[in-house]
């Protein structure tokens, strides 16, 4: 790869502005602005991780999917539990297994905020021709795909 690839440059930086976008004040700036509660952003990650796998996550998985530590993790899922937004249920077959799961009111919370965030993406690309959105659609989601492979930890990796 060569370091100068406008291309290269471009989505660098455009990633960087999106990373920008979702800071915490942006965020909860949102969620004033549709009339819902102020949630710290670090805890979508947790909301967002427990509703993609529903019913199946424990502590292990958020941290993976947040790529934190085992510590932290177990923290965030703590700070979800006592704001009523994740309960602990112990598995059904090893009493020893804590699975995770989301809340009416993490429910409530998430459906606003997957309604504000595809409003905002829908204002942004107001303009765009049906095609362009597919397109981008298409490419964005192979993107982090790609990304996601690209930057997994392995390993073998040197740390």
């Amino acid at each position: 790869m060569k370091d100068s690839d406008p291309a290269i440059v471009a989505i660098e930086r455009a990633m960087v502005a999106i990373r920008r976008s979702q800071s915490r004040r942006a965020l909860n700036k949102l969620a004033a602005r549709a009339g819902g509660p102020a949630v710290d952003p670090t805890l979508f990650g947790v909301l967002d991780a427990v509703e993609a796998r529903e019913g199946e996550v424990v502590v292990t998985d958020i941290a993976t999917a947040l790529g934190v530590d085992q510590p932290r993790a177990s923290r965030l899922v703590a700070r979800a539990v006592a704001e009523g937004l994740v309960e602990r249920r112990a598995d059904q077959t090893d009493a020893r297994r804590i699975h995770l799961h989301l809340t009416a009111t993490a429910h409530t919370t998430l459906d606003r905020a997957h309604a504000n965030r595809r409003a905002a993406l829908d204002a942004a690309t107001a303009d765009w021709p049906d095609g362009d959105r597919t397109e981008f659609a298409r490419l964005l989601t192979r993107f982090v795909a790609d990304f996601e492979t690209a930057t997994a930890d392995r390993p073998d990796d040197a740390r």
